[in-house]
């Protein structure tokens, strides 16, 4: 399938907010965290975020910290060095900035070398506009690892995928589009308000 960017194992994945809630959102996030071998990093910032959050009910604060205490999730800290990186994402004009977890995430990443798993679009664009060297990805970086494929087997992996969507309203990139219709199937697909309407009216008459 190749949809997943995690090919080195030792690599660290640092994770931002959206990335975690969809992780939360799946009701397997214990057993695909412990499936894919890389070590998982949350930044300060975001756990923060996290615990704010009340979004839809999820209490997302409180499974991050049951990642967190099952050794499934560790927590980081901007140094020096990624702070000045810190800064350049988030002073300035709106369409060059990002929020403070956004920003914690991508600094890490730029001097931890680790993988940024970001959701919004538009960090995305700034990643590749500011730190080209920086290896991006998204949620489907780990749904769609062969690793939680094993985990969970198609069903299982179904059910996350969907759970996220429904959940979650998890984007869902135009790369992995054709791979999400027909791993939920069509009438599921249709439940989900996150899938733009021609892929779900798509995948209803394919």
């Amino acid at each position: 399938m190749g949809l997943s960017c995690l090919i080195d194992p030792t690599a660290p994945v640092v994770l931002d907010a959206s990335t975690v809630i969809n992780l939360n959102a799946t009701a397997f996030g214990p057993r695909i965290l412990r499936a894919i071998p890389n070590p998982f990093v949350v930044m300060d910032v975001v756990l923060e975020e996290l615990r704010e959050d009340r979004r839809n009910g999820r209490q997302d604060g409180r499974l991050v910290a049951e990642l967190i205490s099952e050794g499934l999730l560790s927590v980081a800290k901007l140094d020096e060095l990624s702070e000045m990186h810190f800064a350049d994402l988030v002073i300035g004009r709106g369409n060059a900035t990002l929020d403070d977890g956004e920003a914690a995430t991508i600094a890490f990443g730029v001097e931890k070398r680790a993988v940024a798993l970001i959701d919004e679009r538009k960090a995305g664009r700034i990643c590749g506009e500011q730190y080209p060297e920086l290896l991006v990805g998204n949620s489907f970086d780990v749904l769609a690892h062969s690793a939680v494929l094993g985990e969970l087997g198609h069903d299982g992996t179904g059910d996350a995928v969907f759970n996220a969507l429904r959940f979650a309203r998890m984007r869902v990139p135009r790369s992995a589009m054709d791979w999400v219709l027909r791993l939920i199937g069509p009438e599921r697909a249709a439940r989900c308000d996150s899938i733009p309407l021609a892929f779900r009216a798509s995948a209803s008459t394919g």
